[in-house]
């Protein structure tokens, strides 16, 4: 854990060393270098320039000068209370500004060294993470489904089968959606036989090939494809070739239909081909050639899962306040990734590159997070005012084209209101995640 948050804190350090070089690099003047929150645990002085660490390591943050422009001409003086509280942020802002900063302020820059500034933070955790993967898929290995056959059930059963827990399954008459019943009545019988066990497929057999089309048994996709083929297929005949004992054999094998789970770990369930054979688990290098599209994999989930945050949060909140079981799917905080990268190191069947696998993928996976995350277009995110720059260009050659003066830099202190919200539903989603995480964690149990 102490190993996961000195990765964590190296990540942060690196995301504001890239906002750090190029602010300095086209001459902004940046007063503090922070990785953390809250109070200063220890800081030093070195030119200009404050370095320090904080209590709280959950974010960092250099200060540049000038982030936010003066007031517009003819901006409005009427009071209201909005205005007073963008005049206010603006006024603190400014307190920054020194007569010698002419020049030196952030406003004052070209667009387009705002946008690479307030883009770097985010491409140096892209590079950590595309780092880090590369890194556990070519030279340590990464943990792979395999196409070698883990488990061949004796008997089909539906997922959500009420019977699933019984002492043998197989021998308890179910209807055709998985309730129990009596036998003898009609649409009750015994499970039948799994295609798998009927082609004689056994556990430690190594599927080389479907239809023809071959396959590397611990490649990071072979098992998908193996999954695609199987689900695409129901009542159609898949021909597989097995390595059994080091001799190749043929066998010919039809999914049948059956209600399924759509991935692992969910509720949700589909229809589609079933087989009857599950993957074992290997750690395997991978080449290079495979990174893109391993990435391009990584970068999916990743957003899938951010996109869904928002429809999980009631889920988290009964988990953390009410005793619901916690979605294993779900979103988890800084706490549960620590607490999952103790259990991992704890664990004794598990290998030293097993657990240095592990390590370095979550922190990949930390880090292509703070990348997506924070490139989201939404102050105070850098997202965010790299729209604001974007923005405040298309103005610009908007106005020029129709002969109008430059309107100048964006006002980005009219979306402070934004920024209070964003941060404050960032804050209460920490907090909750944070409560989840210690009173019902996430576990590898």
């Amino acid at each position: 854990m102490v190993a996961f948050a000195v990765g964590l804190l190296f990540s942060i350090g690196f995301h504001e060393a890239g906002h750090f070089y190029w602010a300095r690099k086209f001459g902004m003047r940046v007063p503090q270098f922070m990785v953390g929150f809250g109070p200063t645990v220890w800081s030093r002085t070195r030119g200009e320039t404050e370095y320090g660490l904080k209590a709280i390591p959950l974010g960092g943050y250099i200060r540049i000068v000038g982030m936010i422009p003066p007031a517009e001409e003819g901006e409005s003086k009427r009071a209201t209370r909005m205005r007073s509280f963008i005049a206010e942020v603006r006024g603190q802002a400014l307190n920054d500004v020194l007569p010698s900063d002419a020049g030196r302020v952030f406003y004052a820059k070209p667009w387009w060294q705002r946008v690479i500034v307030m883009s770097a933070g985010p491409l140096h955790n892209l590079v950590l993470a595309v780092l880090f993967f590369t890194v556990t898929l070519t030279a340590i290995g990464t943990n792979v489904l395999s196409t070698t056959v883990g488990q061949v059930p004796a008997c089909v059963l539906p997922a959500g089968a009420a019977s699933a827990t019984a002492e043998d399954p197989c021998a308890v008459p179910i209807a055709a959606d998985g309730q129990l019943c009596d036998a003898g009545a009609a649409g009750c019988a015994l499970p039948q036989q799994s295609p798998a066990a009927a082609a004689g497929l056994r556990p430690g057999d190594t599927i080389l090939a479907i239809d023809g089309a071959g396959l590397d048994p611990t490649a990071y996709d072979s098992w998908t494809a193996v999954q695609e083929a199987i689900r695409s297929s129901p009542g159609n005949p898949v021909d597989l070739t097995i390595e059994r004992d080091g001799q190749r054999q043929q066998l010919t094998v039809t999914p049948i239909p059956n209600t399924v789970y759509v991935e692992a770990g969910s509720d949700e369930t589909t229809t589609a081909g079933y087989l009857g054979v599950s993957p074992t688990t290997e750690l395997a290098r991978q080449s290079i050639g495979d990174l893109p599209g391993y990435f391009g994999m990584i970068v999916v989930n990743s957003v899938e899962r951010l996109i869904e945050i928002p429809e999980k949060v009631p889920q988290l909140f009964r988990a953390a306040f009410l005793g619901e079981e916690r979605d294993e799917n779900g979103p988890i905080g800084v706490v549960g990734v620590g607490r999952i990268s103790g259990e991992v190191f704890a664990i004794e069947e598990f290998s030293g590159m097993e657990k240095l696998s592990f390590f370095l993928s979550l922190l990949a996976s930390v880090n292509l997070v703070l990348f997506l995350f924070n490139l989201l277009p939404i102050y105070p995110l850098d997202g965010g005012h790299v729209a604001g720059a974007l923005y405040e260009r298309v103005r610009s050659v908007v106005a020029r084209l129709r002969g109008r003066p430059d309107p100048g830099p964006f006002d980005i202190a009219r979306l402070m209101p934004v920024a209070y919200v964003v941060a404050g539903l960032f804050v209460v989603l920490s907090g909750l995640l944070l409560v989840a995480d210690i009173v019902n964690p996430i576990t590898l149990q």
